[in-house]
């Protein structure tokens, strides 16, 4: 198949996209266009993918990506047999699109991946007026219901299911668990994977730090929200922490191996209730103990398979005695490490269910295609199955 996947707000080298969707569908020999913010990002097109660039939607900045996004669509869209779009501003770029394409006679299958429940986010995006944002929780919650109408979906977490009508293929946001034997968890240090800010525990990060002292290397791997730079920075610069900034995934994911722990200390915020943080299983396919706030997703893991320690929200002095409890007891950090391993092995493992998504993709086309079981020519199925002309 052609593909088309968008992004104008994650990062090129984002790990779902790239490592996941992307190699999952190389790897079945389709062809793939990505369009991102390469240049806005610093980085370059992987080989075997062609590239590209868009302007990078950012706070208010948004009209350019979008008008850049309409533009690469309506060029390349009757080119590619899906659309894969990974971000929900993208849904503004579609209904005059979606026209021109059907006037043409050639409707890509479009898909939109929902990554996270957009509405609840509002409340942690200080550049959008608190005055505009329940008002704006309306409109979100009326764009998802008119997407699902005419585009297809793919959900990233099953408790998305009940934001919407119809029922939609979830596919989840899982790690390929690295193959042969793990690296026993070491005593020197801990680690943190993933974007930085105030509601994802980044000043959090920087007290538990000063509150382990020199014994103990807190090494934080992640781009960072302006509002947190600073106090980070100023962490790194005096020896409280390591921050590594943003780096790639082969990159980033070497520096999980032979930790002490995983941290996982996000607030207590609508978007996150419901959404499994994908650090936390990446911290439990390489074998280092988990220590989480109790985000329902992530405490529920850690309890169910005894593979860490959930500390209170917002309570760095709970993390340090959680990391120090780690590192004195032998037995508790190699028994939650070995857990947490095999349980990403059984149940949580990207390359036991790439499968899936690869076949999602392909059975929609075949359908808008009048493949087997297929609606025929002319013929573009809405997201229920049924048929329009």
């Amino acid at each position: 198949m052609r593909i088309l996947v968008v992004t104008v707000v994650h990062h090129p080298e984002d790990a779902r996209i790239l490592h996941r969707e992307i190699a999952a569908l190389a790897e079945r020999g389709h062809r793939i266009v990505y369009a991102a913010p390469f240049g806005a990002r610093g980085v370059v097109p992987r080989p075997g993918v062609e590239g590209v660039d868009l302007p990078r939607a950012a706070g208010r900045e948004r009209r350019a990506a979008l008008r850049a996004a309409r533009a690469l669509l309506a060029e390349r869209g009757p080119e590619a047999d899906v659309v894969l779009l990974h971000d929900p501003e993208l849904l503004l770029a579609l209904p005059g699109t979606l026209r021109g394409w059907r006037r043409a006679g050639r409707a890509p299958v479009t898909v939109w991946d929902v990554h996270e429940d957009t509405a609840a986010a509002l409340s942690m995006k200080r550049w959008v007026p608190a005055a505009l944002r329940p008002p704006l929780k309306v409109a979100v919650r009326a764009a998802e219901r008119l997407a699902e109408r005419h585009v297809r979906l793919l959900l990233a977490e099953d408790a998305y299911r009940a934001r919407f009508r119809r029922p939609h293929p979830v596919v989840p946001n899982l790690p390929t668990v690295p193959p042969g034997p793990a690296q026993p968890p070491g005593t020197d240090r801990v680690v943190y994977l993933g974007h930085l800010s105030r509601a994802r525990g980044a000043l959090d990060l920087v007290e538990t730090a000063r509150l382990l002292g020199p014994d103990v290397r807190v090494e934080v791997i992640g781009a960072a929200d302006p509002d947190v730079r600073g106090p980070l920075t100023e962490a790194d610069r005096d020896g409280v922490l390591a921050w590594h900034g943003y780096l790639p995934n082969d990159r980033a994911l070497a520096l999980l191996s032979g930790a002490l722990a995983g941290l996982s200390l996000l607030h207590d915020q609508p978007n996150y209730r419901h959404s499994q943080p994908t650090k936390v299983v990446e911290y439990m396919a390489h074998g280092i103990p988990v220590v989480t706030t109790p985000n329902p997703l992530a405490a529920g893991l850690v309890t169910r398979h005894r593979c860490g320690l959930v500390v209170p929200y917002e309570d760095p002095a709970a993390a340090a005695d959680a990391v120090r409890r780690l590192r004195a007891d032998a037995a508790l950090r190699l028994g939650t490490a070995e857990r947490g391993r095999a349980a990403a092995l059984a149940e949580l493992d990207w390359a036991e269910r790439s499968a899936e998504f690869t076949d999602r993709l392909e059975t929609w086309v075949k359908e808008a295609s009048g493949g087997p079981g297929g609606h025929g020519p002319g013929r573009v199925p809405d997201a229920a199955g049924t048929r329009r002309r």
